[in-house]
């Protein structure tokens, strides 16, 4: 009986053992599991942007598979793509361990960069208008829009835009030229109609032909735009963008070449006025006063002020010459002669003007809409303008001062209530209440026609001047000239007084025009 429990055992162990070792030869023959050396660390466990990738038994093909997966994600688009990477391998050693094909870890790795990818870079170009920039999707684009700026002004057709890499530049920049497109497509053709005569000889000879411009006929000018080009420097560099900073090719046209409020200074010259620099910069009055702060537009400006203002230009200009025919209608320059027996203030037109008329041709040159300069080719005129023709004088004419010093106006030129019994109710000369005795003075220089008792002038004097004026000065108390006597302005010549009809000491003062009283405050100085 014990004899046969002993076998019972015996058969159950090697029961036991044959079962391990058939689980042991399984396990080596099982797919995915391997058998390691205990060598140290012999399995690793892959995660990329934080998402397990699988488990690999060789790392040094690790970093080989996960550049392959960012090439192959890269590759999935044309344009430039930033994706981020942040892989960690955890390494350990066992015995036996279940590893991943490479090709499922270089899929896994490939879906986990994708959650990484960044916003698509794409390839764009910026374009450089001086200091403006702005982002477009293509060359094509760049050219589109630098072409409608040299349509917006005529160049339709004419002109084309050419793009050039610039060898001297380190980066790969383009610069922006305006061709002729007309002389393009003709280009090996010598032509009568567009090279002109001057080339067609030149083309024979080898030297340049110049061609008189007075033998040319108007029909021999060739108008329109003859040159085009930018004001600015344009640059347009290569580069790789997000989608979210380039703009359209209709928003681009708009910002760049459409007018835009640019702010200016505008210095006040000489015979300025508001109006005058509104019609000038084509800018209303109100809208210049409400820049300037300004009360209204009557306000007062000098010269020198600076005046803010704001010129609608676009970011991009154009330049042009343009051969225009014109009619013009013109005056002569005034012809003076001058008289040395007149003073300045004396002038006869001797001939009246009339204006004449004339062809021209001319080249102008703009800036977008407006001219800077013209040169005239071709002069004919139909007919010739008169000048008209003024007699003036060179003598300055004498100057007119106050007669006394200080005083009190009593009774101005013109209307009034007669201060006394016998006086004039229209008062035609200037009162100064001043006391008796102060000395009264020669308002211009002159000779003494009269002086002694003038009735109810009183004691008065009368000085004759160069320029045909009369003064006189009456209800004085003293004279001191004589007839005849010359004096100088300023010469004491008597003293005041309130003889003949006075209502009390003052200077009375007149100043005569042929022979009749005028308002000698419009003299005097």
């Amino acid at each position: 009986m014990k004899k046969k429990r002993n076998n019972h055992k015996k058969y159950r162990f090697t029961y036991i053992k044959a079962t391990v070792s058939v689980l042991f030869m399984g396990l080596l023959f099982m797919k995915g599991y391997t058998p390691f050396e205990q060598t140290g660390e012999n399995c690793f466990h892959i995660q990329v942007n934080g998402q397990d990738v699988g488990t690999l038994g060789d790392k040094t093909h690790i970093e080989e598979l996960l550049q392959q997966a960012r090439r192959n994600v890269a590759s999935e688009s044309d344009e430039l793509v930033f994706m981020e990477v942040d892989m960690a391998i955890v390494g350990e050693e066992i015995l036996w361990g279940e590893i991943d094909e490479q090709e499922e870890v270089l899929r896994k790795m490939e879906e986990a960069l994708k959650s990484g990818v960044h916003e698509t870079m794409q390839r764009a170009y910026t374009l450089k208008v001086d200091e403006y920039i702005i982002n477009l999707a293509s060359v094509e684009e760049v050219r589109l829009l630098l072409q409608a700026a040299i349509n917006k002004y005529g160049g339709e057709g004419k002109f084309a835009v050419e793009l050039n890499y610039d060898s001297k530049r380190e980066f790969s920049v383009l610069t922006a030229k305006v061709a002729d497109a007309s002389w393009q497509e003709d280009v090996g053709q010598q032509s009568y109609m567009e090279g002109g005569i001057q080339n067609f000889l030149s083309g024979l000879t080898g030297q340049s032909v110049q061609v008189d411009e007075e033998s040319r006929d108007f029909d021999d000018y060739d108008l329109g735009i003859h040159s085009m080009d930018f004001a600015e420097e344009v640059e347009a560099v290569e580069t790789y963008l997000p989608q979210s900073q380039l703009t359209s090719l209709e928003e681009a046209i708009n910002l760049v070449i459409m007018e835009q409020e640019t702010p200016a200074i505008y210095e006040v010259v000489s015979g300025d006025t508001l109006s005058e620099i509104a019609i000038k910069l084509n800018i209303p009055m109100d809208r210049i006063a409400e820049m300037n702060g300004m009360e209204d537009v009557n306000a007062i400006i000098n010269v020198g002020d600076k005046l803010l203002i704001t010129v609608p230009e676009p970011e991009l200009s154009v330049t042009r010459v343009e051969e225009k025919y014109y009619e013009e209608i013109y005056e002569a320059d005034v012809i003076y002669i001058d008289n040395p027996n007149w003073y300045t203030n004396q002038t006869v037109t001797r001939q009246q003007p009339s204006a004449g008329l004339r062809r021209i041709i001319a080249d102008v040159t703009y800036v977008n809409e407006k001219e800077v300069s013209r040169e005239i080719l071709k002069e004919e005129l139909v007919q010739a303008a008169v000048a008209k023709v003024i007699e003036r004088g060179t003598v300055v004419p004498p100057t007119y001062i106050k007669p006394v010093n200080g005083g009190r106006l009593t009774s101005g030129f013109g209307p009034r209530r007669a201060p006394t019994a016998g006086a004039s109710t229209y008062h035609r000369a200037l009162d100064w209440a001043v006391a008796t005795g102060t000395s009264v003075y020669a308002s211009s220089g002159g000779v003494v026609s009269k002086a002694g008792w003038g009735g109810g002038y009183g004691y008065v004097i009368y000085i004759d001047h160069e320029d045909g004026k009369q003064t006189r000065y009456a209800h004085l108390s003293r004279v001191q000239v004589t007839v005849g006597q010359k004096v100088n302005q300023g010469d004491k010549i008597g003293l005041s007084g309130s003889t003949g009809i006075a209502s009390g000491p003052h200077l009375h003062f007149e100043i005569l025009v042929n022979g009749t009283q005028v308002d000698p405050s419009k003299y005097l100085e």
